[in-house]
């Protein structure tokens, strides 16, 4: 399983709000069929296979240029361990653990 974090900031909007076209993007995930997670900083995403990573990224940066944006600023962190199939909730459950 691959995680990724990802930021999409679009640039020279008439509003300081970006919630519209961060919504354009999620519901690009929703339409590919990408697990994902939203969060107030960014969205953690999860795939079987970097071609769906980049398919899903690729769709929710577009998104964002449909809505009439001109620069749009995309960042991916991605993790992609293939010794364990682990997701975003296993990371998670993991840290908590250690914490009790």
């Amino acid at each position: 399983m691959i995680s990724a974090e990802l930021t999409i900031i679009p640039i020279g909007t008439s509003e300081t709000s970006l919630s519209s076209y961060i919504a354009a993007a999620i519901a690009s995930l929703k339409s590919a069929g990408i697990k994902y997670q939203l969060s107030g900083m960014g969205t953690l995403l999860e795939a079987e296979t970097p071609d769906e990573l980049f398919k899903a990224i690729k769709t929710a940066h577009e998104a964002v240029f449909m809505e009439g944006v001109n620069r749009v600023v995309t960042s991916v962190k991605i993790d992609d361990r293939r010794d364990q199939d682990r997701n975003m909730e296993d990371k998670v459950r993991s840290v908590e653990e250690k914490l009790e």
